[in-house]
């Protein structure tokens, strides 16, 4: 009798996405982006190693999707019409994946109309009835209902399972119910009601996964359930089982896995022999897979010249077995070019083109982008290989002699083919900054956008962010150069000097100015180098493809937009602030008995605790009283009538300086709009950061922060929409922390508030929903018995049973704390659910007030990061998903906190509601699938503070 044969289906795609987000962005010696390609072919021979030493397989295919559209979509044409595209340097690897599964030897099935998922089910089924068992690789959930299918009897059943690859992991029956609930026959059940986000598959809004279990385990199936609906006790539930119950019959059909495809090859052409070399040396040499030629025996290729972009692959790989890193020179300024005649820049651009990889920095006449004037740009195509091309030096004196420099309509005319290249990568250290410089230069030939790029500012946030003691004090260059390369940069003030002596950058002699722009390519180009392989080896990849890098020419192009501001209601307001701050010092004396600075904390603090004789002042080492907010908020509450005022004085002082004033002079002359400029690199979580002027501070409920918001206006003929999520990191602490009652009352559309009232103090009034309230989020953030007890106006003891009671209701938010911590005391970091590390190296401090500070970073970094990835991937699809419903001129103009600021014509706003509530709220798809809903409010008006 024949030995079993076992057949073994590789869900190919899922092996490319994974290949592609793992590894960071490679290009082969022709230039080509393989680094999808590469991770694809190490992750393939690591399968058959691993199964070859298993004694596995006797026949082995890989199945792919053959496109984007399937007979689904003839059922329902809005099936996974939420998918973005693929990212661009992905498209082109599609086809060299198929070649690498040939170069294998190995089938390689694809159909037009089928999903992949279809013909892994169709050869399962066909396997199994010859008796065959079938090992299907992949965790795809929608293949899971085929897990534990078994023809035959008496002990001689062929059955199918899966292997996870990702988790080693073998999945059978048990696994399936321990993720369902269900067993896998009851799975297209329970999909069908609880819909999918990542395929758009509808299901029923506001049943999750384990209402949707526990419907199909008390009612038997999907049918049974929805028949059930009408003598269910009322409730939203019941209501939507019933009116969206075709919906769920039509997701029951789309969940369904077709069995019974025509096969396109026959199963016997699957058996597996031993891989012909030959093939597989030709495409591994072709592709300068050098790592990969060793393991099969041959030789690579000759090493290409450095700085070619040819793929790193042994340096890629995420076990850190890297080739090392070239021995570079030491920085030589005197090795640098200027290149003043055209014939010379061409040159550069040919080599760049060759080389595929060039750093790239402009110098300009202002730090603001948007006021800023070209001044020149660097090249740099390896160590010590890099140029400075003068555009506008010379002085702004119209007699001044200017230096030989290429004209720059010329000069850009020539670069914007080399910028815009999808086959050349480029870098830059806060690229942002450039992409908007050369935008607003590049007019004259048609604009500039660039394209592909890399960030090594944002690469060193990725790995970095939060690692303070190691010595990386922040991500700007000269500090990653004398950290990573222990060399230090030339300093703007060594060119341009300091005082009234300083001169502008473009009146620096081109010796020094080369010097110092082209150093500044190098460094960056040295860099990128050193932090690439970093990024998959410390597990950065993930959080800077999928979240950070995409986001930085939309922040640019937000920067460009700016938002206009009423100049005249500004100066109202500045004028009617003048007057109550005037007001609120005449009472501050009065109170006072005289009067002194208010502004001077010193006086302030002699007036307070020695003349006005109030009790609990403290000095510091300098001598002086404290008196900030905390000490008046404090001494307002027992009465002290000075205190209170001099809190509304500061106020209304910082917001007139801050904004009413300061608004006005932001204002560009150019546009007659405010630009303010976001750092992705400001906030250690991942939140952006505001500056200049600073738009993230304006007070959110009060009614001057209104009135500030309501100097943000729409041009003539448009309104602003402002879109928030509302609750989200309430809602991301009950996915993250597994708290059913929190869930189960996000997926019902209940008052979360009203809900732990009920909870905490088992009745809800406006007092309970407000302490409640208050719990809520200063749980999430660490909050102590004495932080607590002063925010509640409760004794610590108080404040303690309320701690002790809330974690009694919902103990998952007490084990997600304690485990936290824990894991952030061990390894030094936490993470967020998208994989952004944030460092905590004073965690262990033996000084209470860091640890205890660094306990409570720790504690929220998690929840407060992953709220902050999640508006950054719906900030990255939001104009394609704009652009795809024909409304591209929507413009993206702010995003503050859980906020995003559009402006777009009136008459638009039906159209572009549903566009932007579905992206904001399927932005975690696919990398992180919630088991909460992310609710989006969405307001608009001719002003932001209407909108808001």
């Amino acid at each position: 009798m024949d030995a079993k044969q076992h057949l073994y289906l590789v869900d190919g795609s899922a092996y490319i996405f994974r290949a592609y987000h793992r590894l960071p962005p490679l290009t082969n010696p022709q230039g080509t982006p393989v680094g999808a390609v590469y991770g694809y072919t190490t992750m393939l021979w690591k399968l058959a190693d691993d199964l070859h030493k298993a004694d596995g397989p006797t026949h082995l295919a890989v199945i792919l999707d053959a496109g984007s559209k399937s007979f689904r979509n003839d059922l329902y044409d809005e099936y996974k019409a939420n998918r973005p595209p693929p990212p661009e340097d992905l498209v082109p690897q599609f086809p060299l994946i198929r070649d690498a599964t040939r170069a294998f030897s190995l089938p390689c099935i694809e159909e037009q109309g089928l999903e992949a998922d279809d013909l892994i089910a169709s050869y399962a089924r066909a396997a199994t009835l010859r008796g065959w068992d079938v090992t299907i690789v992949s965790s795809d959930k929608d293949l899971m209902q085929l897990v534990g299918t078994c023809v035959g009897t008496n002990g001689d059943e062929a059955c199918i399972d899966m292997l996870d690859t990702m988790k080693n992991q073998r999945i059978d029956v048990p696994q399936v119910i321990e993720k369902f609930g269900v067993p896998p026959e009851k799975v297209g059940d329970v999909l069908a009601l609880m819909g999918d986000s990542v395929d758009n598959v509808p299901g029923i809004r506001g049943i999750g996964p384990k209402t949707a279990s526990k419907l199909i385990n008390e009612y038997g199936d999907l049918e049974s359930a929805l028949a059930a609906a009408p003598d269910m006790k009322p409730s939203k539930m019941r209501e939507s089982l019933i009116e969206q119950a075709d919906m769920a019959r039509l997701s029951r059909v789309l969940v369904a896995l077709k069995e019974d495809a025509a096969l396109p090859l026959p199963l016997d052409d699957f058996k597996l022999g031993e891989i012909p070399p030959d093939p597989l040396k030709s495409f591994l040499s072709e592709h300068g897979f050098s790592s990969l030629l060793r393991k099969l025996g041959a030789e690579p290729p000759a090493t290409p010249p450095t700085g070619d972009g040819a793929a790193p692959d042994a340096a890629a790989t995420p076990q850190g077995n890297r080739q090392p890193l070239p021995e570079w020179p030491a920085v030589d300024r005197e090795a640098y070019a200027c290149v003043q005649a055209m014939g010379e820049l061409e040159q550069w651009i040919a080599r760049a083109f060759e080389a595929r990889v060039v750093a790239i920095d402009t110098e300009t006449s202002s730090l603001d982008s948007m006021r800023a004037d070209l001044v020149g740009i660097s090249l740099a195509l390896g160590p010590n290989d890099a140029c400075y091309i003068p555009l506008g030096h010379g002085g702004s004196d119209m007699f001044a002699e200017k230096p030989v420099q290429v004209d720059k309509a010329a000069a850009l005319s020539a670069l914007k083919p080399l910028l815009e290249s999808d086959a050349v990568l480029k870098i830059g250290q806060n690229i942002k900054y450039d992409l908007t410089v050369l935008a607003r230069a590049g007019e004259s030939v048609g604009g500039i956008a660039v394209s592909p790029m890399q960030d090594t500012m944002v690469m060193s946030f990725c790995l970095d962010a939060g690692r303070s003691e190691t010595g990386i004090n922040g991500h700007g260059m000269d500090e990653l150069s004398a950290t990573h390369l222990g060399h230090q940069p030339m300093t703007f003030k060594e060119v341009c000097g300091t005082g009234k002596k300083a001169i502008s950058f473009a009146e620096v002699p081109l010796a020094d100015a080369t010097r110092y722009a082209a150093e500044d390519a190098d460094v960056t180009w040295r860099l990128y180098h050193l932090f690439a392989p970093r990024m998959a080896d410390e597990g950065a990849t993930r959080i800077y493809n999928r979240v950070d890098r995409p986001l930085v020419p939309v922040v640019a192009a937000m920067e460009r937009h700016g938002i206009k501001v009423d100049r005249e209601r500004l100066a109202a307001l500045s004028a009617e602030f003048a007057r109550e701050i005037e007001a609120l010092e005449t009472q501050i004396h009065e109170a006072a008995g005289g009067p002194f600075t208010i502004g001077s904390p010193k006086q302030l603090g002699e007036v307070l605790f020695d003349k006005l004789g109030y009790k609990g002042g403290k000095k510091g080492k300098s001598g002086q009283y404290s008196t900030d907010q905390s000490v008046l908020e404090r001494l307002a509450d027992e009465g002290a009538d000075v205190a209170r005022l001099v809190l509304d004085w500061r106020q209304l002082s910082k917001l007139k300086s801050t904004y009413t004033d300061a608004l006005q002079a932001a204002i560009n002359p150019d546009t007659g709009r405010v630009h303010t400029s976001y750092s992705l690199v400001g906030a250690q979580t991942g939140r952006l950061s505001s500056t200049d002027p600073n738009l993230q501070n304006i007070p959110v409920r009060t009614e001057i922060g209104r009135q500030i918001r309501d100097a943000f206006v729409a041009e003539e003929g448009n309104v602003l929409l402002a879109a928030d999520y509302s609750q989200i990191e309430l809602r991301l602490a009950a996915h993250i922390a597994d708290v059913p009652a929190l869930k189960e009352a996000f997926e019902a559309g209940e008052d979360i508030h009203a809900r732990t009232a009920t909870e905490m103090f088992g009745h809800v009034d406006r007092d309970t929903r407000g302490r409640a309230k208050t719990i809520n989020f200063a749980i999430l953030y660490g909050i102590s018995r004495w932080g607590l007890a002063g925010r509640l106006g409760v004794t610590p003891e108080e404040a303690q049973e309320m701690i002790d009671r809330y974690f009694e209701r919902f103990p998952g938010i007490q084990r997600y704390i304690h485990e936290t911590l824990e894991s952030v005391r061990e390894c030094g970091f936490s993470q967020t659910l998208f994989g952004r590390k944030t460092w905590f190296p004073r965690i262990g401090s033996k000084n209470q007030a860091e640890r205890q500070g660094s306990e409570r970073a720790a504690i929220n970094a998690p929840i407060q990061g992953t709220s902050a990835d999640i508006i950054k991937r719906a900030m990255a699809r939001m104009m394609p998903a704009l652009e795809d419903a024909g409304l591209g001129h929507v413009r993206m103009l702010l995003q503050v906190h859980d906020e995003l600021v559009f402006e777009l014509p009136q008459a638009d706003v039906d159209a572009a509601k549903p566009v932007i509530e579905r992206v904001m709220a399927q932005a975690a798809a696919p990398s992180v699938r919630l088991t909460v809903p992310l609710g989006i409010d969405i307001g608009t008006g001719k002003s932001w503070g209407e909108a808001h």
